[in-house]
């Protein structure tokens, strides 16, 4: 689980339901329609994401939070839920699957799913308070015979911590089973007790066991890094190993021909974007493989304001290039559905020229150059081509701005830096940004998702702006907006 324990609002009396100690959440009054962007109902939010897959089926596992992490003084009080799918379009809420019955336990923390001969298995960490008041995190498991209701296990927790490693970071087990020897395998996440380096402890225990009762700890299949690699995830695809982790609450990964490593670094990382936490992976039909995470919440609601615990359902379609480097773009079936494109007048303003009614160019080799639209509906979906004319400073546009773009969300792009900007929010060593790139922008509520030529995402939390006005500028240089089209997001029955 994502260590966000700063920002807390305030501690919550925990309400006694189905003979559970956890929150309430009710299934029946969910959302069954598209998740991209969904919260759950009940002033409750979107923890971490575990996904899974098996037979056709899209498994959802998320964290319910109900406080910002503040449940249970701070510890978390989150438990599993679950939400599943056959086409990513239409789905099913379920009740809590793992859910707190214990007073000791003080959140259901983050973990992950395996099926071996008829059972499914859900290992996780539990947060705990030891006899001396000190804050533990130890490994339990449960089993289900479809993936729903599960039965914990004896003992519980059946594991405390491994030799040289930290009991209070200890969390967030990755499981899989090797089919021919019937091994489990957890990747485990903490921090060395006495690193050679002070400030890069962070490593992934790796734990074998064939009964689930004796563990053997194997060397760390990650070690070396400045925090604790939190939510690990691990997969093979298409001829590459793949260890996803967090760092920092960033989300990076590397890659292997070779089980275990040694791994390699990509090129770039296209899974880090800042308010995309806690991502984890699972295969989906045709060998496609989705993405789950969560868009955090930010401090009092403001712009500038850091993020807190729990928001938002967030997923991506991951696309896999020939040497292994990942890309990442949005699922197509979980676009929001958008009516008609509206017919909206370019403004020409400042060095700049309409070229159509879709179109248009700034040329502003001095300076800068800006064109506008207006009424640009706050939930809508905004596609476009952009076409810098040889080299320039940077290009971008304006979202939810006023009438001189005082304010708004300015999103630049800079070829020389490969860098793309969302308001307060970037993501680095973004390639091809001197060619024509395609654009695909979603305005949901107070969130803003960005697809840039079907290869890289970024999105941010912007609660404050609402201007109706759409700024396109270039500086230093010429660049061509063109197809553009703006269509209303239609609204979301349940």
């Amino acid at each position: 689980m994502k260590n966000v324990l700063f920002g807390l609002l305030f501690s919550l009396t925990l309400t006694v339901c189905d003979a559970q100690l956890g929150v309430k959440y009710d299934p029946k009054i969910q959302s069954t329609k598209n998740l991209q962007y969904w919260r759950p109902k009940g002033n409750l939010f979107v923890g971490d994401c575990m996904p899974y897959s098996r037979g056709g089926t899209f498994y959802f596992y998320w964290l319910l939070d109900s406080a910002h992490h503040a449940s249970l003084n701070g510890l978390g009080g989150h438990q599993w839920t679950l939400s599943t799918t056959e086409d990513l379009k239409t789905w099913k809420q379920e009740p809590v699957v793992l859910g707190i019955d214990e007073a000791w336990e003080k959140s259901i923390c983050t973990g992950s799913i395996a099926y071996y001969k008829n059972n499914y298995y859900a290992f996780y960490a539990t947060r705990l308070i030891d006899k001396n008041g000190h804050v533990n995190e130890q490994l339990s498991y449960a089993i289900s015979k479809d993936g729903i209701h599960f039965d914990k296990q004896k003992p519980n927790p059946f594991y405390t911590s491994a030799p040289g490693y930290s009991k209070r970071d200890f969390r967030d087990p990755k499981v899989f089973v090797d089919e021919q020897t019937g091994e489990f395998h957890l990747f485990v996440s903490s921090w060395q007790e006495n690193p050679v380096l002070n400030h890069a402890g962070g490593s992934l225990v790796h734990l074998v066991s064939k009964d689930l009762k004796t563990w053997e700890t194997k060397d760390p299949v990650l070690t070396g890094q400045s925090s604790v690699p939190e939510c690990p995830d691990y997969f093979f695809w298409k001829g590459w190993y793949y260890l996803v982790y967090g760092d920092n609450g960033d989300t990076y990964y590397v890659k292997s021909k070779k089980p275990y490593g040694p791994w390699e670094e990509p090129k770039y990382q296209s899974l880090n974007e800042s308010w995309s936490n806690v991502l984890k992976t699972a295969s989906f039909q045709n060998d496609r493989r989705i993405s789950a995470s969560w868009i955090p919440s930010r401090s009092d609601n403001k712009d500038n304001n850091g993020e807190i615990f729990g928001g938002n359902a967030l997923f991506r379609e991951i696309i896999q290039q020939a040497d292994g480097t990942l890309d990442t773009k949005f699922p197509e079936e979980m676009i929001p559905e958008s009516g008609p494109a509206m017919q909206l007048k370019i403004i020409p303003d400042l060095f700049s020229t309409v070229i159509n009614p879709s179109s248009l160019s700034v040329s502003a080799p001095n300076g800068i150059g800006a064109s506008h639209l207006e009424n640009v509906p706050q939930n809508c979906r905004i596609t476009m081509e952009i076409e810098p004319m040889g080299t320039n400073d940077e290009f971008g546009f304006y979202l939810r701005a006023n009438e001189h773009a005082s304010d708004g969300y300015k999103t630049s792009f800079s070829a020389n830096n490969q860098t793309v900007w969302l308001g307060n929010t970037s993501i680095k060593a973004v390639i091809g940004l001197d060619k024509a790139i395609k654009i695909d922008l979603i305005l949901h509520d107070d969130i803003i998702d960005l697809s840039i030529n079907n290869n890289r995402c970024i999105v941010n939390r912007t609660p404050e702006h609402k201007g109706n006005f759409l700024w396109f500028f270039a500086k230093h240089g010429t660049v061509k907006f063109k197809s553009i089209k703006i269509s209303p997001l239609l609204e979301q029955k349940p």
